[in-house]
């Protein structure tokens, strides 16, 4: 495959990764659709890490602009184009690793929520995860409403799109150093003088 029409493949597949962590870390804010647990403070903690917006959306989202800018025919299909490709796609891995780590974080943890005795705590924090198998134990949480499975649905998939970009973006700095040390393969318009 041309190293410009992987750069291609690499940020077209990154670009709704990207859109897509910023809308589910925007969401966690929101547990049970209400925005009352935001402003009494009543959030994960994790949840306020921003991992799906700032790792797994801005930081990917920006090199993915850069790395279609080298499967074009554009300013940055060259050699140097490629080279620096290696940083962005560079960016982009400690951005997905940021979000694997908080993902992984917050499912570890558990989500906060209000007990029965209206206390809002972590209950599972010190569970070290063993409560993702045990679903009986998910009704010590009242509120909100199915915190717990909104918790992990969300966190899962974000850990899931958090592994996919790292791989997208490792592919990617690896495409670039083909690129970077072989020329890119874009083909050149003939201009007769």
């Amino acid at each position: 495959m041309c190293t410009g029409k992987c750069s291609r493949f690499v940020a077209l597949a990154l670009y709704p990764l990207a859109v897509l962590s910023i809308a589910l870390n925007i969401g966690l804010f929101f547990p049970d659709g209400d925005t009352q647990y935001t402003r009494d403070d009543h959030i994960t903690e994790e949840v306020k890490y921003m991992g799906g917006l700032i790792g797994g959306g801005a930081m990917v989202l920006l090199p993915a602009l850069y790395i279609h800018l080298t499967g074009t025919q554009s300013c940055c299909a060259n050699r140097c184009g490629m080279f620096l490709s290696i940083g962005f796609a560079g960016v982009g891995v400690i951005g997905g690793l940021y979000s694997l780590t908080v993902a992984s974080l917050a499912l570890q943890n558990g989500p906060l929520c209000q007990m029965l005795s209206l206390v809002w705590i972590t209950p599972f924090k010190d569970t070290k995860g063993e409560y993702l198998s045990d679903s009986s134990s998910w009704k010590l949480c009242t509120a909100p409403a199915n915190v717990v499975e909104f918790h992990i649905g969300m966190f899962a998939t974000l850990l899931a799109l958090s592994c996919l970009e790292i791989i997208l973006c490792a592919i990617q700095m690896v495409n670039g150093l083909v690129g970077c040390l072989c020329g890119t393969c874009a083909k050149k318009t003939y201009e007769p003088h």
